[in-house]
C-alpha cells in the first residue's frame, strides 16, 4: 500500500447556513434547559418534579452534541474523512475491522457503560440530588466526553495504540514506565470491580443466570447470520436479536416451573470462577464473533431501557424525596460511604461525568474498528453522552424512593443487623421513618425476600425503575420490572467486562512487546492466549478478593475504583493536553486542560484522604490501626466474627491503602514528565510527534447517525463503482478461465 505523506491540512467541508427552522429550535431547546436549570438552581422546600432534571441534562446533551463537539472536531482535532483510518488499511479480520458506525456506537458504548453510572449515583444520592445533577451534566460536557473523543482520534492516528503506550512514546520512558504501570493495575480493580457488582446481582438469582448466560448463543449467532448468511442486513438481525433477548428475559420468569431453578441458583464463589472462564474465551475469539453483536445486542437492551425509563418518568412525573443538599453532605458522617461532599461525590460517580476507563476502550478496540475519522463525535462524544444520561436515569430512580427505604437499602449489615425491626430504628436515628412493615411490604411488591442492606446500587436502581414503570405503565408488574431491571444492569456490567479483558490483554502485549517484539504481535497466538490468561487470573484474584471481603467488597473497593478510574482519566487527559502542545495546538490545550486541573484536584485531595485521614470510616490505615490494635487486644470487631476475618481486613486495609498511595505517586510522576514536554513544546512551537503519515482512503461512509442528502448520494456513487470492479474482475476471471 502507497503511503501519501501530507502535511497540508485536511479540506474542511463546505459550512451551511443554518436555516431559520434550525435557529428557532435550538434556541427553544436552550430555553428549556435555562429555565430547568433555574428551577434546579432555586426551588427549595416545595415539592421538586423530577422532570427538572430530565430536560436540564437532555437540553445540555443536545447543545454540547450539535455546538462544542462539532467545534472540538472541525478546529481542535481537524477530523479529515479522506485519511485512510487503521481499520481500512490494517483490516485482518480479527481485531482490525471496518465496522459499520451504528454497531460500533453499540459496542463502544456497551463497552464504556459498565457498572459505574448505574452504581455511583445510587450511592451519591445520600448527599442529595443537586451535586450529583451538576456534577454528571457538566462533567460530561467539558471532561468526559471531551477525553473520550480526543482519546480515540489520536490513537487512531497511531494504528489504534493503547492509552500507556502513547503516553511512552509521547512524553517520554520514564512518564511512559508509570503510566504503563498504572494503567494496567487500574485497568484490573476497575475490571475486579465490575465484576463484583455482577456477582452480587446474580449470586442465588436462577432467572438472571438464566437470562445473562442466554446472551451468549444469541450473540454467537448473530456473530454467524452478519458475517455469513446474510452479511450487512444489520436491520434484520438487530430485530432477531432483540426477540430473542425478550424471550431469554420473560422465559427467565418460569425456570421454577420447569424445575430448573436448583441448578441455575449459583454462589459467589461459583459465578466468580464462571466469570473468569468467560472473561478468557471471549478476549481471544475474533471481535465479530461474540464481542461486536454481543456489544450490539446489549447496547439495544441499554438503550431501550434508559428510553423506556426516560418515557416513564415523563408520563409518572415523579416527584424528588431526598433533600437537595443533604446534611451528609455537609457533615461527611453518611451511612452509605463516609466523607464530604468534596471530594467524594466527584469519586463516587465516575463513569457519567469522567472516567478513565472509557480512554482504555478508546484506545484498544474502538480505534482499530472506526471507518472514517468525522465519526469520532459520534461514537467518542455521543456515547459519552449516552452513558451520562444513563447516569442522570439513575440518580433520579435513587432520588424518587423514599429515603427511609433507600438508607435501608444502602446501609451496610453491621448497621441495620438484616432485620426490619432493627433496620427501622437505625433509619429513625438518621432523622427519617420507615416502619418494619413498610419494609417487609416493599421487599414483596417486588417478589424478594428482603431488600434491607442491598449495598452495591443495583437493587436500588431496580427498585426505583420498577417504581417508576409501575407508576407509568399500570398493571401489577412491579416484580417483573425489578428483574428486568437487575437482568439490565448485569448485562451492562458483563460486556465492559469482555471489552475490558481484550483491552487488557492488548496493554500487557504493547508493554511486553518493548523487550520482547515478538510477544506485540497481536495476531501471534501463544501471546494473545497467555495474555488474556494473566489478565483474567489477576483481576479474578482481586474480584475473589472483593466477594469473600468481610466489610463488604463494595464499601471497600468502590472509593479505590472511583479514585483509580479518575487518576486513570488524570493520564489520559495529560496525554491529549500533551499531544495537542506538541501538535503545535498549544492555543487549545484549554480543551482537555479545564478537566485535566480539576480532575488533579478531586483525585489528590481524596488519595491523601484515603492514605493519611485518621477517621477509620474513610483512611484505610486507620481502619487498618483500628483492627489490628484491637486484635492484639484479643477482642473481635464487627462485622468480623473471628480471627481469621480479622486478618483478612487487616490485610484488605493495607493491600487498598498501599494501591491508593501507589496509583496516586504513579499519576503525579506522569504529569510532571509531561510539563517539562509542554515547557518545551509550547517554546519551540511544536515538537515531532509518533503520527502515522496519511494514506488516501478508499471507502466512503457517512459521519453521523443519520446520512445527510450529499452523503447517500456519495455513498451511493461509491457502492455502483464497488460493484463495476467487482463484475469486471469476475470477468476477467471467467475469461481467462476459458483461455485455459
Amino acid at each position: 500500500m502507497s503511503h501519501h505523506v501530507t502535511t497540508s491540512p485536511p479540506p474542511t467541508p463546505e459550512r451551511r447556513r443554518a436555516s431559520p427552522v434550525s435557529i428557532a429550535v435550538w434556541v427553544a431547546v436552550a430555553l428549556v434547559g435555562a429555565v430547568c436549570w433555574t428551577v434546579l438552581a432555586l426551588q427549595r422546600g416545595e415539592e421538586v418534579s423530577a422532570l427538572w432534571i430530565l430536560f436540564a441534562a437532555l437540553a445540555s446533551y443536545a447543545i454540547a452534541y450539535r455546538f462544542y463537539a462539532r467545534w472540538i472536531a472541525r478546529r481542535v482535532l481537524e477530523v479529515d474523512a479522506t485519511r485512510a483510518t487503521p481499520a481500512e488499511r490494517l483490516e485482518n479480520g480479527r481485531d482490525f475491522d471496518v465496522t459499520d458506525r451504528r454497531v460500533l456506537f453499540g459496542h463502544h458504548f456497551a463497552a464504556i457503560a459498565g457498572a459505574g453510572p448505574l452504581v455511583g449515583p445510587v450511592l451519591a444520592a445520600q448527599m442529595g440530588y443537586l451535586p450529583g445533577t451538576i456534577w454528571i451534566i457538566v462533567g460530561v460536557i467539558f471532561a468526559g466526553a471531551v477525553q473520550d473523543m480526543v482519546v480515540l482520534f489520536f490513537s487512531m492516528r497511531r494504528d489504534g495504540k493503547s492509552l500507556g503506550q502513547m503516553v511512552r512514546e509521547e512524553i517520554g520512558v520514564v512518564g511512559g514506565i508509570a503510566a504503563l504501570i498504572a494503567v494496567f493495575a487500574i485497568m484490573i480493580i476497575i475490571l475486579a470491580v465490575l465484576a463484583l457488582v455482577v456477582v452480587n446481582a446474580l449470586a442465588e438469582s436462577p432467572w438472571g443466570v438464566f437470562s445473562i448466560g442466554l446472551t451468549i448463543p444469541i450473540a454467537l449467532f448473530m456473530g454467524f447470520y452478519l458475517r455469513v448468511l446474510r452479511p450487512g442486513r444489520v436491520m434484520e438481525v438487530t430485530a432477531i436479536g432483540v426477540v430473542l433477548l425478550l424471550l431469554a428475559i420473560i422465559g427467565g420468569g418460569y425456570v421454577d416451573d420447569w424445575g430448573w431453578a436448583d441448578a441455575l441458583t449459583l454462589s459467589k464463589e461459583q459465578l466468580t470462577l464462571g466469570l473468569v472462564i468467560y472473561g478468557f474465551i471471549a478476549s481471544i475469539l475474533p471481535v465479530w464473533m461474540l464481542l461486536t453483536p454481543r456489544d450490539y445486542l446489549s447496547t439495544f437492551m441499554k438503550v431501550g431501557v434508559i428510553v423506556l425509563l426516560a418515557v416513564g418518568l415523563v408520563l409518572a412525573a415523579p416527584t424528588l424525596q431526598n433533600e437537595a443538599v443533604s446534611s451528609f453532605a455537609i457533615d461527611g458522617d453518611g451511612p452509605v460511604f463516609a466523607g464530604k461532599l468534596f471530594p467524594f461525590v466527584f469519586i463516587t460517580i465516575a463513569c457519567g461525568a469522567l472516567s478513565g476507563f472509557h480512554a482504555l476502550i478508546s484506545s484498544g478496540t474502538t480505534p482499530k474498528m472506526v471507518a472514517k475519522e468525522p465519526q469520532v463525535v459520534m461514537i467518542g462524544y455521543g456515547g459519552m453522552l449516552m452513558e451520562s444520561f444513563v447516569a442522570i436515569s439513575a440518580l433520579i430512580a435513587a432520588s424518587v424512593i423514599d429515603p427511609g427505604l433507600y438508607f435501608a437499602i444502602n446501609s451496610p449489615a453491621g448497621a441495620t443487623g438484616l432485620d426490619a425491626g432493627t433496620a427501622s430504628e437505625f433509619v429513625a436515628s438518621l432523622g427519617f421513618t420507615i416502619s418494619p412493615a413498610d419494609l417487609q411490604a416493599a421487599a414483596a411488591s417486588v417478589e424478594e425476600g428482603t431488600l434491607i442492606s442491598r449495598t452495591g446500587g443495583a437493587p436500588t436502581l431496580a427498585f426505583g425503575m420498577s417504581q417508576v414503570f409501575t407508576e407509568a405503565f399500570g398493571g401489577g408488574l412491579a416484580a417483573f420490572w425489578y428483574h428486568f431491571a437487575i437482568m439490565f444492569e448485569a448485562l451492562f456490567i458483563l460486556t465492559a467486562v469482555d471489552a475490558g479483558t481484550r483491552v487488557g490483554r492488548f496493554m500487557l502485549q504493547d508493554t511486553i512487546g518493548n523487550v520482547w517484539p515478538k510477544y506485540g504481535d497481536l495476531a501471534w497466538l501463544p501471546a494473545s492466549w497467555s495474555a488474556s490468561a494473566v489478565v483474567v487470573g489477576l483481576w479474578g484474584y482481586m474480584l475473589y478478593v472483593g466477594v469473600t471481603d468481610p466489610l463488604g467488597g463494595i464499601n471497600q473497593l468502590f472509593p479505590l475504583f472511583g479514585i483509580a478510574n479518575q487518576l486513570l482519566a488524570a493520564i489520559a487527559l495529560t496525554l491529549c493536553v500533551t499531544l495537542l502542545i506538541k501538535h503545535g495546538k498549544a492555543k487549545y490545550a484549554w480543551v482537555p486542560g479545564v478537566g485535566l486541573v480539576w480532575d488533579l484536584i478531586v483525585t489528590m485531595t481524596a488519595s491523601w484522604q484515603k492514605v493519611f485521614s485518621d477517621n477509620p470510616a474513610i483512611g484505610y490505615f486507620a481502619q487498618r490501626s483500628r483492627y489490628a490494635d484491637a486484635q492484639e487486644a484479643g477482642d473481635l470487631l464487627a462485622p468480623a466474627t473471628d480471627q481469621g476475618q480479622m486478618d483478612q481486613i487487616i490485610f484488605n486495609s493495607t493491600l487498598n491503602g498501599t494501591l491508593q498511595a501507589l496509583f496516586a505517586i504513579l499519576v503525579v510522576i506522569v504529569v510532571l514528565n509531561a510539563l517539562w514536554i509542554w515547557v518545551k513544546g509550547v517554546r519551540a512551537g511544536g515538537l515531532p510527534t509518533t503520527e502515522v503519515p496519511k494514506v488516501e482512503s478508499r471507502i466512503v461512509a457517512p459521519a453521523d447517525f443519520f446520512a445527510t442528502a450529499e452523503e447517500k448520494a456519495e455513498l451511493a456513487r461509491w457502492q455502483a463503482e464497488q460493484r463495476e470492479l467487482r463484475d469486471a474482475d469476475r470477468g476477467a476471471k471467467s475469461g481467462s478461465g476459458a483461455e485455459r
